[in-house]
Order: structure tokens, then C-alpha cells, then sequence
């Protein structure tokens, strides 16, 4: 079994070359704990209210124990509901506050939900965004997906002048027609002064530059960032829920693991 410690990944370059780099585990969750237990306070703090969010989502986060608890089996379940009377709750975590950084390696092993108008995601937003606001703090969405396409995940950059609809972003399919929902699977970003790079089960599907950027718009990815795990419902982009899809819809993530580069060995003396 792989050490959660250290890591090393192999990267193989648009020029075909090998890359590998070897890096340290600097923070995890693997959300071991009792049944019904919340997620870790000292790691985790919760959005909540509804509102929208600024994407038409219909949910009202909470911080309720319902919404959100560990299986007692090393998993974290983010459950999206409907209540009698047609509204919906969610959870949306975030590291705000308790941890952020600037460069490395974040990866999540994550079983996800599915439905018309499901939108789990696992993401990143720029520390200063209490002080400079969205889209000009940059998100890095790591994963998200909307439940009509239960085969595809997104990866995607936004930041000024590339938000929303015009984000640096790319698809990522499974082969044969398998669905995201049925199994686990790993996403992952490899994060460096220069480039933001996109993995699937450990496969690069979207390597970002600067120059990947629109004329004039700024590379803001070398500041700390934090992390967020949610499961929206509705919005813009997914749209509402419909008669085929089926509450609860359900979140499962194993854990989550960020790595910073290993100091390089030192030569060995001649």
C-alpha cells in the first residue's frame, strides 16, 4: 500500500520526456472517526445560507450533522437533500482560516453523487478573497461535475478576465461509458509558479500556462490558496433538479492530501 507520507509522481511532458518529482505529505484529512461524527473543526468551517452563491444555486448550506458526517469507515459523506416542502440542503467545507498554501501537489479520492441538477465539486479559492473578491482572488476547480453528464469531470482556472463561461478549462471522460458515481476515482492538481496541471486517476488531461491565459488577463496563481468540498444543487450551469433525479444525493470522499515538493537529495560526495 502507498505510503501517504511521500509520493512520487511521473509525469510525462508534451515533449514526451519523464518528469518525476518526489513530494512530502504537508496536510491531510483521511477522515477517520466515529460514525455521525462532524468533519474535523480544527481543519474544516462551513459556508452557510443559500442565496445563490452567484450561480442560481437552489441550496441553503448547513452545518448540520445530517448534511455532513464521517461513515465510522474513513470516509467523509456531503449529503444533498429535499425536504417535504421541495427545498434543499447541502454542505459546503472549506479550509478558510485553518490552512492554505502556495504550490504543490492536492489530491482527493472521491466517489461522486448523481442526478439532473447535481454539482459536487472539490476546489480551491485565493486567500485574499475577503479583500480583493471573486473572480480576482483566482479558483482552481480541481473536480466538478453536473449530474446530467455522470461520465465527465472538469478541471478549470478562473480569475479576471477568464471566469465563468470563459475559464481555462478542459473535460475529462471515462472510457466505456462508466459513471464517476459507480466507484472511486482520484483528482488530483500539480501546482508551480508556472503552470497548473490537471489529473483524472492520475492522468494529465489539462496542462495550464500564462499563455494559455486571454491577451492581458494576469497570472494570480502564486499566492496561498484553501480548499472546498460541496455538493450544490441547481444553478446555471446544471440547472434544477427534475423528476428523475432522487434524494439524497450523496458525496463520498475518502480523503484529502496536500503535498509540498521533497527537498532534493544532496549529492553524494565524491
Amino acid at each position: 500500500m502507498r505510503s501517504a507520507l511521500f509520493l512520487a509522481t511521473l509525469i510525462i511532458t508534451a515533449s514526451g520526456a519523464a518528469r518525476t518529482t518526489a513530494w512530502k505529505l504537508a496536510w491531510s484529512d483521511e477522515f477517520d472517526g466515529p460514525w455521525m461524527a462532524q468533519p474535523d473543526s480544527s481543519k474544516w468551517a462551513y459556508d452557510i445560507g443559500g442565496g445563490g452563491w452567484g450561480n442560481a444555486e437552489l441550496e441553503v448550506y448547513t452545518n448540520a450533522v445530517d448534511n455532513a458526517h464521517l461513515d465510522g469507515k474513513g470516509n467523509l459523506l456531503i449529503r444533498a437533500d429535499r425536504s417535504s416542502t421541495g427545498s434543499y440542503t447541502s454542505v459546503r467545507i472549506k479550509t478558510q482560516g485553518k490552512f492554505a498554501f502556495t504550490y504543490g501537489k492536492v489530491e482527493a479520492r472521491i466517489k461522486l453523487p448523481h442526478g439532473q441538477g447535481i454539482w459536487p465539486a472539490f476546489w480551491m479559492l485565493g486567500s485574499d478573497i475577503p479583500a480583493v473578491h471573486w473572480p480576482a482572488c483566482g479558483e482552481i476547480d480541481v473536480m466538478e461535475n453536473i449530474g446530467r453528464e455522470p461520465s465527465t469531470v472538469l478541471g478549470s482556472l478562473h480569475g479576471p478576465g477568464f471566469s465563468g463561461g470563459d475559464s481555462v478549462h478542459a473535460p475529462y471522460t471515462l472510457p466505456g461509458g462508466k459513471r464517476f458515481a459507480d466507484d472511486f476515482h482520484v483528482f488530483s492538481v500539480v501546482w508551480s509558479p508556472e503552470s497548473v496541471e490537471f489529473f483524472a486517476d492520475s492522468k494529465l488531461y489539462l496542462r495550464a500556462t500564462p499563455a494559455a491565459l486571454p491577451a492581458g488577463a494576469p497570472w494570480i496563481f502564486n499566492k496561498p490558496f484553501f480548499l472546498l468540498l460541496n455538493v450544490a444543487v441547481g444553478g446555471r450551469w446544471p440547472g434544477p433538479p427534475d423528476g428523475s433525479t432522487s434524494f439524497p444525493q450523496q458525496m463520498t470522499v475518502d480523503y484529502v492530501r496536500v503535498y509540498q515538493a521533497a527537498p532534493a537529495a544532496p549529492a553524494p560526495a565524491k
